[in-house]
């Protein structure tokens, strides 16, 4: 379904400063897209089709092993952009990470060519290059946090960042987290039986956060 440039421009606003002719040509290649909850928009080894701006909804992207199980990398909302999308556009190379539809997502894809357009022009270049930046320093800390901390650490910090009820199942913070749902299951029953928290039919509840902080933060 084609789209107003008024309502990409909303989300992205570096857009009203590019040139009148770059804007007619996203104008007229704009085309809306609406993907369910819960389906895969690219996959790993799938080549990219285009550039993405996202209307509403959330995309998840994760590393997927062998086996299935997922580490999550980050999430993409509106206003925002995939940096694996960019760099495989400017690298043409396939996806190397897979992308999911948190809830349904209304999304608009712009071809190659014009992407390529866009990023000859500064304000869009400084935009997408500012979002590597950022989400650079957040897969660093990612990797701090697979790499230094002990699952039990992040999984009382997770935990503390959710609220006191967290309505959650196991395998939904082992999927957070990269682990199994078995590691998550012994986690939180050792965390029961300490008194940290309570747990119940996909809640949990969280009876002693100053407990749970400590082990979050255990050197």
């Amino acid at each position: 379904m084609s789209i107003p440039l008024r309502q990409l421009e909303s989300h992205y606003p570096v857009l009203a400063e590019l040139p009148q002719k770059l804007q007619q040509e996203i104008s007229a290649a704009a085309q809306s897209v609406t993907v369910a909850s819960g389906a895969t928009i690219f996959d790993e080894r799938q080549p990219c089709q285009g550039f993405p701006f996202i209307l509403s909804g959330a995309i998840r992207v994760a590393k997927v092993s062998a086996s299935g199980r997922e580490l999550p990398l980050y999430r993409v909302t509106p206003g925002e952009t995939c940096i694996i999308t960019s760099s495989c556009l400017l690298g043409n190379v396939p996806y190397n990470a897979r992308g999911t539809a948190e809830s349904e997502t209304v999304l608009v894809v712009l071809p190659q060519g014009l992407f390529t357009e866009l990023l000859a022009q500064a304000p869009f270049r400084n935009f997408i290059f500012n979002l590597f930046a950022e989400r650079m320093a957040d897969l660093m800390r990612l990797v701090e946090e697979v790499a230094f901390r002990k699952l039990d650490q992040r999984l009382a910090a997770l935990l503390l960042g959710k609220g006191r009820v967290v309505h959650a199942t196991h395998q939904q913070l082992a999927d957070e987290l990269g682990s199994v749902r078995e590691m998550i299951s012994r986690l939180l029953k050792g965390f029961s039986e300490q008194g940290l928290v309570g747990l119940g039919r996909e809640q949990i509840e969280i009876r002693d956060a100053a407990g749970l902080r400590r082990v979050a933060e255990a050197v």
